[in-house]
């Protein structure tokens, strides 16, 4: 899918929330490699340079925005404690940063969350609560808790903070790639996307931004598509970490991605598989399948040739063993 934006300029997030997320964060965030990959430059005939989010503490992006969102509440709101929702990435961030301050933080998920993502919330220290199957089911109960109890629902992607937080990739892959022409993103709910395209967009409105999602429930994609939010059934997949809805009040990403977002692809489920093995195989990497729906696109030379570098970030590496040694047996 192309899409060329016909969505209003003017949003309510800036350049400016990007870069003071980025100093609100240093306390807690490191910043993370780039590193430039030989083996897909010669594939594409171009330089590509993968921004590896996977070498965080809790293996994924989403600390980001969770440490942005966080750190903005007041002492109060701290004292009473945070609540949210999760595929198992962003659960696992806020429980992480939570766990820093000595905030107490409860996670609702639901029970097609990967075994992996489970324990490591739990080693976490956070509250689970397991509900429903889907995201948007284990949403409602989240909610449920705010009025129970007075948490904060930190969203996982739908809100200018954690938006804001995302976007600060953007930043970091701009100084290190002077001749950046395309950005490859996973797209989920499209609080990534919508931070890191506002970054680069800011910068150089001709970077080409590409969403990358699975071809089963690409919430996002469908509802752009409609012209509206969505609301998909989950299917299983290798890329979970891209699985939920947007909400059908959608408040900011869907706008967002609309206006940065050059071009979306879905990734068939073989090609997600191959490329995990692919990065196991030639770099040792291992990544889970949302990060690999970037490979994916590079792998399948599904970003149109032009002169320049490409970046793709590498979203998170929270995969089940067991899912990485039958891909193993099966592509290599």
């Amino acid at each position: 899918m192309s899409y060329i934006s016909s969505a209003k300029k003017g949003h309510d997030v800036t350049i400016r929330d990007v870069w003071e997320a980025r100093k609100r964060i240093a306390s807690i965030i490191n910043r993370t490699p780039l590193i430039q990959s030989s083996i897909l430059s010669e594939r594409v005939g171009r330089p590509v340079y993968l921004k590896l989010e996977n070498v965080h503490e809790i293996g994924a992006f989403k600390v980001r925005g969770a440490a942005n969102k966080i750190l903005s509440l007041s002492e109060e709101e701290k004292k009473r404690g945070v609540a949210t929702f999760s595929t198992g990435n962003h659960g696992m961030a806020v429980a992480y940063v939570a766990q820093k301050l000595g905030i107490d933080a409860v996670v609702c998920i639901s029970n097609r969350v990967p075994k992996a993502k489970v324990d490591s919330l739990k080693r976490l220290g956070a509250q689970l609560e397991i509900y429903g199957d889907s995201q948007d089911e284990a949403g409602e109960r989240c909610y449920e808790l705010e009025k129970e109890r007075g948490l904060t629902v930190i969203q996982p992607f739908d809100d200018p903070h954690v938006i804001a937080g995302q976007g600060t990739i953007g930043l970091e892959i701009l100084e290190e790639v002077p001749d950046l022409t395309d950005i490859v993103v996973p797209l989920s709910g499209g609080g990534l996307l919508s931070g890191v395209g506002l970054a680069v967009k800011s910068n150089d409105s001709n970077i080409r931004v590409t969403g990358v999602s699975m071809e089963r429930a690409a919430v996002m994609y469908e509802s752009l598509k409609a012209g509206k939010p969505l609301q998909l059934e989950e299917e299983d997949t290798l890329a979970d970490s891209l699985l939920g809805g947007i909400g059908l009040d959608n408040q900011y990403t869907f706008r967002m991605a609309r206006q940065y977002m050059d071009k979306a692809i879905l990734i068939p489920e073989e090609e997600i598989g191959y490329s995990m093995a692919f990065m196991m195989d030639k770099h040792r990497m291992i990544m889970e399948g949302a990060a690999a729906t970037g490979i994916a696109a590079v792998l399948g030379k599904k970003i149109p040739h032009q002169d320049g570098a490409i970046a793709v970030i590498i979203s998170g590496h929270n995969v089940d063993l067991s899912v990485l040694s039958r891909l193993i047996q099966e592509y290599l």
